[in-house]
């Protein structure tokens, strides 16, 4: 669950598990792949490495508008107890003013190109990006590298966006389905870099400093651990050339060693956080799942989907196509659910979560883990067919515009070190059958200890003991 932090001044891993092998000769396998794009019309994502390891993408669709932006290998998982938040009060602090341009300045710049600068961070990444016009892309490099490189930093301006960070945290708390997740995370990886919140507790706001900040940057932004990607109007010398320019001079190595992913680990365990002056109860209830690159992320994808989500003002629960919100509308279950599939680097968390009245708690969770235990033994083929066409047809319907085209090469490079075909990703759907879903849902959900985290009048919750005797049927 990132946090957003956007200025809009309109007025408003290396690891490749998603990879195909062939055995065609590679003179074929170009022309394969060439005849896939044009077949469907897809722009080809062209990615460069400058000399200092930062890696340029760009997908050209000729659009007048373009998003380009700066994904970097750096968020609150790489952090400490001490530190915890200095990647979010960072990105607070791009927009500050640097060395070439106050505050003011980059707020006028901005507004007067009609562009939009963004950022936000989550717990493994750090992103800053812009949408502006096409033909104002060198404006819009130049911008982004100028506050990654040199921001000011100024004392007074680490004062006065302090206070604005913590009456970003009271905003926070009043976001139940964000409290839960970061409680979900708090106990599925206690004691671990996972389990911290992005930004951080209160008394680390309030004495983080400018030596943090420094330190912070100095450790984690360096040229292989950063990606410049760009969507919609770019040309990719283009970019490549201004990147030489604006980017060239990043390091490429550490001083010293290179901060290393901490090793997080799952611990099936719960929070619980009664108040019964609370109207409805929020509870977040998830297994281990697994990283961006393992070969099973993509069935358990699948699996998510038809768990699927539902809420009261869909309407027409009982003809959607997943058995369990035909159960939550039919039996006035819950006001509203959503099966989430999380991923990190190396591990994730698959589960759901759900919005519930305090007298039919009980039932929406024994329902919950009826369906789980029926993806690992009962699915059907034409539900798994469903369900893929239903992943698919999202997952194209989610790559509409500039902008989250953009975030997708950003975060692919991260993870896969390249950006994964359609044609491909269709094809590793297409792959998966009922056997495949039940196999690899007996692996992750079977008599498995699940994470538990709830918050309101949960009197009416199973004990932990129940509702982990409901991850598996005793089998005759």
């Amino acid at each position: 669950m990132g946090q957003i932090h956007s200025l809009s001044l309109t007025g408003s891993s290396k690891r490749n598990a998603l990879s195909f092998e062939f055995t065609a000769g590679p003179h074929r396998l170009l022309v394969t792949q060439a005849a896939h794009q044009v077949a469907l019309n897809v722009p080809e994502t062209k990615v460069t490495a400058l000399e200092n390891g930062l890696r340029v993408a760009s997908e050209d669709s000729g659009l007048p508008t373009c998003t380009v932006g700066l994904w970097i290998d750096a968020g609150s998982r790489y952090e400490n107890e001490r530190n915890n938040g200095t990647a979010h009060f960072l990105e607070h602090m791009a927009f500050k003013g640097t060395r070439k341009r106050s505050q003011l300045d980059l707020e006028l710049e901005i507004e007067n190109m009609g562009a939009h600068l963004n950022a936000y961070t989550s717990r493994e990444q750090t992103v800053y990006y812009a949408k502006a016009f096409s033909k104002d892309l060198p404006r819009a490099v130049e911008i982004l590298a100028d506050i990654i490189q040199n921001s000011t930093l100024g004392e007074a301006e680490i004062e006065r966006e302090r206070g604005v960070i913590l009456r970003e945290m009271q905003e926070v708390e009043t976001n139940l389905q964000e409290v839960v997740f970061d409680y979900l995370h708090a106990t599925a990886y206690q004691s671990t870099a996972l389990g911290r919140t992005i930004l951080g507790p209160t008394e680390n706001i309030k004495t983080i400093n400018r030596g943090d900040l420094v330190e912070y940057i100095t450790a984690h932004y360096k040229g292989p651990r950063i990606v410049l990607a760009a969507a919609g109007g770019v040309c990719h010398d283009e970019l490549i050339d201004l990147a030489k320019y604006h980017f060239g001079k990043l390091p490429s190595r550490h001083q010293g060693e290179a901060p290393a992913l901490p090793p997080c680990h799952f611990t099936g365990s719960e929070i619980r956080v009664r108040d019964d002056k609370m109207p409805l109860a929020h509870i977040a209830i998830a297994v281990e799942a697994v990283g961006w690159s393992h070969p099973d992320t993509i069935p358990l994808m699948v699996a998510n989907t038809l768990i699927g989500n539902w809420d009261r003002s869909f309407g027409g629960g009982v003809n959607l196509s997943s058995k369990l919100a035909q159960m939550a509308c039919q039996g006035n279950l819950c006001h509203s659910f959503q099966s989430f599939n999380t991923c990190y680097t190396d591990t994730g968390l698959w589960g759901l979560y759900m919005v519930c009245e305090p007298g039919t708690i009980n039932d929406m969770m024994h329902f919950t883990q009826m369906e789980w235990i029926s993806l690992c033994t009962s699915v059907t083929e034409s539900e798994v067919a469903r369900a893929k066409n239903l992943l698919k047809t999202n997952m194209l319907l989610h790559l509409d515009g500039s902008t989250p085209i953009c975030e997708d090469i950003g975060r692919q490079m991260l993870c896969y070190s390249r950006r994964i075909p359609l044609h491909e990703l269709e094809a590793r759907i297409d792959a998966i059958d009922a056997s495949t879903i039940k196999d690899v849902c007996t692996k992750y959900i079977y008599n498995r200890a699940p994470a538990i985290a709830a918050v309101g009048p949960i009197e009416q919750l199973p004990d932990y003991n129940q509702i982990r005797s409901g991850m598996f049927w005793m089998r005759s």
